[in-house]
């Protein structure tokens, strides 16, 4: 039987006891031989290698406390442990433990980032989109071992070990033989009691990620694997079961309290009302916003939902019982808070695995590749359904980049553009306005090329119109274009028909629907990432440069750089 009583959304150990004392029935009723056994879940997700305790505080924290970096994380996760009684904490994760990582992780294909995330003690942690940004096979590199394919062993003698803990991707299956890439499911005990873990990304992540390196498995719908796992559980006798899920929502506004549940929306709040009773607790991702919240399962019993913001700044903990007998959880019993990572005690193990990897880094982390006069803002970690002076910056750059392809205007995801070029952010001792190699990487981590293809007017609208599609998990994605390219948007307008009319020009010169025009980006929106499909509509595709390496060209060719002007009237 599922227990009914309302969750807890927030509190202390007091409001645990207070559960516990007012709960009812043999579940939890003491000297019936059911003895309640207390289980803390510790949980984080988007950690995305922010080794390093550079973030800026949560927009949604009243005090601006510095949190982050992953020497914290592991002191304040180790400090939490002590709550509860060994063996009784469980510490997971819901996926982009990788991927769109900091310069001391990305630059050696984030073994630096699944060290650090054994060092810390991770137990379990579902697949994320960002877990697939180098493809299948190099996700099961990061799973089970071994040296990078082209880089080798970035330590003599030391092949890189691969995950302590186990990646689970339920819904991501081969299509050589419809079975799971990794595991579905997983299951811990706890002081005798089976405690289960489903494992998955968002059935989207092909749109996230380069497709061609996901071209071998298919992505699954949510809910529908969601459940049917939280069956076969069920049939070995596990009954309390977590969904560990990369998918999630957001509160409104953006900056309500990062502890609390407001206006909560999103595909996770819509799929939490449709996932299986049998599951206990949804910890999420993907949206990097906090909150911790009760929506109604099916059968209308109130269940946790949670997320930790990102990069390691928050940890979501997580206390409830179960029955030592009957084994099931006690969703009466449920505690649950965001604690936030302050930067208060460093844990030294993890200082040393940092230290390593900067041993490997210095050199090549403080090259100056450019300057800046005036800080440019607006990277993903902002609003990315507009345009923004950054992602117009990166369009810019893959302009100057692809002139061998001869192409006279080119777009950027602003989704892809990770970080700002700031004057007085200082990352390795430099002069302020400069650029260095560690801040260049941060804005382009991925490793894309720059591709040219031809469009027609026509295409390249209908390209456009895809910075909103209502079904997509962020409807409005903006794209940054180059100089000498505008249009005007108009958001009143229904969807396929937000660009104006013969708003469209070039250099000045109303732009032909009929006309072909030479279109430079990278390979991930020409591949269709974000769900920008138009790009795949263009034809004579010609490669180019590393995004990296152009952008540090580019920028080392454009001392000074300022924020360009808009180009979009109207977005």
């Amino acid at each position: 039987m599922r227990h009914t009583r309302t969750l807890l959304a927030t509190g202390a150990v007091a409001a645990l006891a207070a559960a516990l004392a007012t709960s009812s029935g043999a579940a939890s009723a003491p000297g019936n031989g059911n003895r309640p056994i207390t289980v803390q879940l510790l949980s984080f997700n988007d950690y995305h290698g922010h080794l390093e305790a550079t973030d800026a505080p949560l927009a949604s924290d009243a005090t601006k406390t510095p949190v982050g970096g992953v020497e914290y994380l592991s002191a304040k996760l180790a400090q939490l442990r002590t709550k509860v009684a060994p063996g009784h904490s469980l510490t997971v994760a819901a996926g982009d433990l990788i991927g769109g990582s900091t310069f001391l992780s990305g630059m050696f294909h984030d073994e630096p980032s699944i060290e650090s995330i054994n060092t810390l003690g991770l137990s379990v942690s579902s697949v994320g989109n960002h877990e697939f940004d180098e493809g299948t096979d190099e996700l099961l590199r990061m799973q089970y071992g071994g040296c990078h394919p082209v880089d080798g062993c970035y330590f003599p003698g030391q092949p890189y070990a691969g995950a302590s803990f186990p990646y689970l991707a339920a819904n991501v299956l081969k299509k050589s033989d419809n079975k799971p890439l990794l595991p579905a499911t997983t299951v811990k005990t706890v002081d005798g009691v089976a405690i289960g873990f489903i494992g998955m990304t968002l059935r989207e992540t092909p749109t996230l990620v380069d497709p061609a390196g996901v071209s071998s498995v298919t992505f699954k719908d949510e809910v529908t694997t969601a459940n049917a796992a939280a069956k076969a559980l069920m049939k070995q006798g596990v009954k309390a079961i977590v969904l560990l899920i990369h998918e999630g929502g957001y509160q409104t506004p953006d900056t309500a309290p990062y502890n609390g549940c407001t206006g909560f929306y999103g595909p996770i709040a819509d799929m939490a009302t449709r996932f299986s009773p049998l599951i206990d607790v949804i910890v999420s991702g993907h949206t990097h916003q906090p909150y911790v919240c009760t929506v109604p399962d099916p059968d209308g019993n109130p269940r946790l939902v949670t997320s930790a913001a990102s990069y390691g700044q928050i940890v979501t903990e997580t206390t409830f019982t179960v029955g030592s007998r009957n084994r099931e959880v006690d969703r009466g019993s449920f505690v649950s808070a965001n604690v936030l990572v302050d930067r208060g005690t460093k844990d030294p193990a993890e200082t040393a695995v940092l230290d390593k990897w900067r041993s490997l880094a210095g050199p090549m982390a403080a090259r100056v590749v450019g300057t800046v006069a005036q800080d440019v803002t607006g990277d993903s970690s902002g609003n990315r359904g507009i345009e923004t002076p950054m992602g117009d910056l990166i369009a810019d750059a893959i302009l100057w980049g692809t002139q061998s392809g001869n192409t006279q205007l080119a777009f950027m995801n602003i989704g892809g553009v990770r970080a700002s070029f700031r004057v007085n952010q200082i990352s390795n001792g430099e002069q302020p306005g400069e650029i260095t190699y560690t801040e260049a990487y941060n804005v382009a981590p991925f490793g894309n090329l720059l591709v040219s293809l031809d469009m027609t007017g026509q295409q390249i609208k209908d390209t456009l119109e895809q910075q909103y599609i209502p079904t997509r998990g962020r409807p409005n994605l903006g794209l940054g274009v180059s100089a000498g390219f505008a249009y005007t948007w108009d958001a009143t307008q229904p969807q396929g028909s937000r660009v104006v009319p013969g708003s469209m020009t070039l250099n000045g010169v109303p732009m032909s629907m009929t006309a072909t025009y030479r279109v430079g980006t990278i390979n991930f929106l020409a591949n269709g990432g974000d769900s920008f499909t138009g790009f795949q509509a263009g034809t004579n595709l010609v490669g180019g440069k590393e995004d990296l390496a152009n952008l540090a060209d580019y920028l080392g060719a454009h001392p000074g750089i300022t924020p360009p002007a808009d180009r979009v009237a109207g977005l």
